[in-house]
């Protein structure tokens, strides 16, 4: 057994050799743009004459690598490859398993900033947020090894005197993970990796902006000798690859974080049962979130406003447990939009790329449109008192955007922008503050700002969330202290870094020997 698992140490930007280091990784990432990245099944390198250039979203013009597009003969092999390589691959001891992700997690750590710098230059994340990213990769390799690790022992039962039983765990097949672009490292990694650690193979489609991230992560897992198949990388179109992939007999489970429109879609397909399939297939789903800050009016001001500051613009506001509504008291309300407005006009929105960044693009077109839109709504249903603009016409960059007298019931209090938009609301009491924040389809995170022991308590029992924080920022859940997974159209609260996440990817069997 391993050593105790521990979070891994953030990197320290403050220091000017890291930031020296980090510069070093950014020139050699931008070394190796352009590259060609095949599709890979069981080990077999497959170039196809369909493509997707995958773009820097601070600056469009610079193309990270273009990326080979699977069709549905390649969907087809892949699976078929996958289903194939499970018969061997289950029967691998789980210490064996456990293995691969620790040597992983030990190239990882070494090559940190490498993969770092490629987050900052395909997904647009500051130094910052890349290599908090890559230390929760690391974590998840290191604590999922160590979870099965402890799977793999003997469970306790009561004790019969007549026979002699045990229960272990199964791994469940072939597994479709369909991992998001906002953290395209790590959780692609702790999807992926706690499937094959339970002994399960995987087709693996990465998100598509961010496919080479999850090539590099592809390339590392062949590098510490992961059998050929057991992991399979194939990027292509969500509507005709992934519907596919989700609709095969073959397929065991599907893993999915994303939207709540396509995980339900995910959902809904999956429960079909389709000819020759033998299983309920399982879906595993995060869906995203509405998630709310609120701040009584006991409370310290000063660090309600670092903290929705930090949760609302983090990343660019483009994080399932990002603070997209804040929930004040009236009797503080002013005080704390007004400090709240102060911190976010500080704010260097920049190319992440730039030491100085507080805050970068957002991912693609796409959204870089769908964000405008929704600042368009704002202005007709609150009232703005920051940003709502756009920077460098070079990437994808939107101002720190903050509506204040945001009714609860507004399309920006009710619908996930992912972006750097917040919406203020007032309330009356602590008691209405908890009612608004419960007034929506999600329930992923929350934070309660307060120095009311009573409220907390009430927030304990009522806020109905799967990752709820007091005095303290709604983003930043670490890998076994903060299990990770929401309630209601959040999810299947699937508890992600923690000790039940495993059990997902397995099936009980209990073996009773009477003598």
């Amino acid at each position: 057994m391993r050593s105790e698992f521990k979070n891994e140490v953030f990197v320290n930007f403050q220091e000017k050799s890291n930031n020296e280091a980090y510069d070093a990784a950014l020139k050699k990432a931008e070394a190796e743009l352009g590259k060609a990245y095949p599709v890979i099944i069981g080990g077999e390198k497959i170039m196809t004459d369909r493509k997707i250039a995958s773009i820097n979203p601070a600056n469009k013009k610079q193309i990270i690598g273009s990326v080979s597009q699977a069709d549905i003969p390649l969907a087809e092999k892949a699976i078929q490859t996958a289903a194939a390589t499970f018969e061997t691959w289950k029967r691998t001891d789980p210490n064996e398993r456990a293995r691969y992700l620790f040597r992983a997690a030990a190239i990882l750590r070494r090559r940190r900033h490498e993969f770092s710098a490629l987050m900052t230059l395909e997904a647009g994340k500051t130094r910052v947020e890349a290599d908090v990213e890559t230390a929760e990769a690391i974590d998840f390799l290191e604590f999922y090894g160590r979870e099965m690790q402890r799977l793999s022992l003997p469970q306790p039962l009561t004790v019969s005197e007549e026979e002699e039983n045990e229960l272990y765990y199964l791994p469940l097949g072939v597994g479709v993970v369909i991992p998001p672009w906002n953290f395209p490292l790590a959780i692609m990694a702790g999807m992926t990796t706690a499937a094959l650690v339970a002994g399960n193979t995987v087709v693996l489609k990465p998100a598509s902006t961010t496919p080479v991230i999850a090539a590099k992560f592809v390339a590392l897992l062949e590098e510490v000798g992961l059998p050929p198949g057991v992991v399979n990388y194939l990027p292509g179109p969500g509507g005709e690859v992934g519907d596919y992939l989700v609709d095969h007999p073959l397929t065991r489970f599907i893993s999915f974080t994303g939207s709540r429109d396509v995980g339900l879609r995910i959902n809904e397909r999956a429960a079909k049962t389709q000819p020759g399939q033998k299983w309920i297939k399982r879906v595993v789903a995060e869906m995203g979130g509405k998630d709310a800050i609120i701040v009584d009016k006991e409370a310290d001001l000063e660090l309600a406003a670092d903290a929705i500051t930090a949760s609302a613009f983090g990343f660019s506001g483009q994080k399932c447990s990002a603070c997209s509504r804040v929930i004040v008291h009236e009797d503080v309300y002013d005080i704390v939009l007004d400090k709240v407005v102060e911190r976010a006009s500080k704010l260097i929105m920049a190319n992440p790329a730039e030491a100085s960044a507080n805050l970068g693009p957002v991912i693609d077109e796409k959204a870089y449109a769908k964000i405008q839109e929704y600042i368009e709504i704002g202005k007709q249903e609150g009232r703005l008192v920051l940003g709502g603009g756009t920077g460098s016409p070079d990437g994808f960059f939107i101002e720190p955007t903050i509506f204040a007298d945001v009714d609860p019931e507004a399309r920006i209090s009710q619908e996930e922008i992912f972006g750097p938009v917040v919406a203020f609301t007032k309330a009356k009491s602590f008691d209405e503050a908890l009612e608004f924040a419960n007034n929506t389809v999600y329930g992923l995170t929350g934070a309660v700002i307060s120095r009311n022991g009573a409220h907390l308590e009430k927030a304990r029992r009522e806020f109905f969330v799967g990752n709820l924080y007091f005095n303290r920022k709604c983003t930043g859940a670490l890998v076994g202290t903060h299990p990770f997974g929401g309630f209601n159209m959040s999810g299947t609260d699937s508890k992600a870094g923690g000790r039940d996440y495993l059990l997902l990817f397995t099936q009980a069997k209990l073996v009773s020997d009477r003598f």
